[in-house]
């Protein structure tokens, strides 16, 4: 499996597409076999789901995103975490262990923002 982590610093950025790069970490037999960091494309509706999924991504850990981008993620078979947070190696781990418990999504607008990337 392939994991992509929302980065900010180093620590999970609390916007998924408004990140700068996404930590890549490869998964095999409970074990991480490869890490490499991925350039964000930029936002745009609906691009980010599909650039993931042509990475051969999994799973997105994330503080948040909108509900569009969490169908759009799904319908590339692509499973979503949010309300995650801390610092990117502790979250990696926790998830590997089995760890990590999803929460609410960070994405927070005001009312006239539609969450929708």
């Amino acid at each position: 499996m392939k994991v992509a982590i929302a980065k900010d610093g180093n620590e999970v950025s609390e916007h998924f597409g408004h990140c700068s790069e996404y930590a890549i970490f490869t998964i095999e037999d409970a074990k991480i076999t490869g890490t490499s960091i991925l350039p964000s494309p930029g936002h745009e509706p609906g691009k980010l789901p599909q650039f993931l999924a042509e990475h051969e991504v999994t799973h997105v850990l994330a503080g948040g995103m909108g509900p569009r981008a969490v169908e759009l993620f799904c319908a590339n078979n692509i499973e979503v975490f949010l309300g995650i947070s801390g610092l990117i190696d502790t979250v990696i781990q926790d998830f590997v262990l089995g760890k990590i418990i999803p929460g609410q999504s960070s994405c927070t607008h005001g009312p006239d923002h539609e969450c929708s990337h």
